[in-house]
């Protein structure tokens, strides 16, 4: 079976349109994020864009100050979110090296609530 991001490479679908919300495309941010009391407002949003560059490059390592530009933040914010995004375990980082990015790999944590 072929994966999505195959099938979206080949694009059958033209959206021809003035309008320049659906021209930019959009970022559908799971619930659980959007609710979780544990993540800042800067997490869920760094998050956001974190899913936002992985749905449009099917990978996601940007630079911090590529997030930061595009967030409206500073780096050393992004660089807050970003470890607290990793210590709550809703991100793993790998280091790749000198002037390289830093791998990103997202984790869904969606706990079933328990009946009672």
């Amino acid at each position: 079976m072929e994966h999505i991001s195959e099938a979206l490479k080949e694009r059958n679908i033209i959206l021809e349109t003035n309008d320049p919300v659906a021209a930019e495309g959009f970022t559908a941010v799971p619930n659980f994020i959007l609710k979780n009391k544990k993540l800042s407002v800067g997490e869920k949003m760094t998050y956001a864009m974190f899913i936002s560059y992985a749905w449009n490059n099917n990978q996601c390592f940007p630079g911090q100050e590529r997030l930061a530009e595009d967030m409206g933040a500073g780096v050393r914010s992004v660089n807050r979110f970003i470890k607290g995004l990793e210590s709550k375990g809703f991100l793993t980082i790998q280091r790749r090296g000198l002037g390289k990015t830093n791998l990103y790999t997202l984790h869904y944590q969606v706990k079933k609530k328990t009946s009672k």
